[in-house]
């Protein structure tokens, strides 16, 4: 037989994503053991390995990366197909909003993918600071937030942790000045945490800029008048991160949460799947 499985390839896609059966089975609402038998079948049929087990955690073969692709269209255009011909009931808004630092590179994807599979739906994406996102949520004027937070509150499910790393400019001298230059947002989430380790190294600062706008922010430090700090993975293209051997303190980490409103439907579920396996693929 030489027709591939949808069921199987979107093991494969969930496993190779989340970087684990174990996270796979739980973004499928299936068992361990019913992935594993899948992505064994699945091996079987094509006579290859595809995922490498001899480490830690799981890791795609160079065959797996060649398929990974291939399945992860084949599964969406099934989605897509599924929805336009069946499912012509699932119409409506979903108000997401995103702090600024963690829009690029998941939340494209995933409007993107909504947009395939659920073309009735309008996702309308907000983004703000986690502070303000926190509190329209809390007003019912979002359905489904992320936040960046040293934390978990009540009701959220942690998505992803991530190093929060200084930044500077490219080949920059900024980090060496003291007392040390510094570019924040008034309202920025990152700006008492990294204060206060500053403050506990002993390592005295200024505020080069003091502004509400990223912008402001982001030309200051790329002009190498001033370090910031965001988190690994999400730094702008004109910033770099800053060396961890160069003497400033360590920053910790932040959670990536994620918040759905207590009216959950199937649509926000569907939404919030689709940013855990984002973010997951991270």
């Amino acid at each position: 037989m030489r027709n591939l499985d949808i069921t199987t390839l979107r093991s494969f896609v969930a496993v190779a994503q989340s970087g684990g059966v174990t996270r796979a089975a739980g973004f499928l609402n299936l068992t361990q053991s019913a992935v594993s038998m899948q992505i064994k079948r699945l091996e079987e049929m094509l006579d290859l390995q595809l995922l490498d087990r001899s480490g830690r955690g799981v890791a795609l073969t160079p065959s797996g990366a060649q398929l990974l692709t291939y399945a992860q269209r084949m599964v969406d255009l099934n989605d897509e197909i599924y929805t336009r011909l069946t499912d012509q009931s699932w119409e409506g808004e979903i108000v997401l909003g995103v702090p600024h630092d963690i829009v690029y590179p998941v939340i494209p994807q995933v409007l993107q993918r909504m947009g395939r599979t659920h073309p009735r739906v309008k996702v309308q994406l907000v983004s703000s600071y986690t502070r303000e996102l926190k509190a329209q949520f809390a007003r019912g004027e979002v359905d489904v937030i992320l936040t960046t937070e040293a934390s978990l509150g009540e009701g959220g499910e942690t998505l992803v942790q991530v190093p929060l790393r200084w930044v500077g400019a490219p080949g920059g001298q900024a980090w060496k000045s003291r007392p040390l230059r510094l570019g924040f947002c008034r309202i920025c989430g990152f700006r008492p945490g990294a204060l206060a380790r500053l403050d506990a190294a002993g390592l005295p600062w200024e505020m080069a800029v003091d502004s509400d706008n990223d912008r402001t922010i982001e030309a200051t430090v790329s002009a190498d008048l001033a370090v910031t700090a965001c988190l690994e993975g999400h730094a702008s293209p004109l910033l770099e991160y800053v060396d961890p051997a160069c003497g400033l303190p360590d920053l910790g980490l932040q959670n990536v949460n994620l918040y759905a409103g207590s009216g959950r439907t199937a649509l926000i579920d569907t939404l919030c799947t689709e940013l855990r396996q984002g973010f997951a693929a991270l």
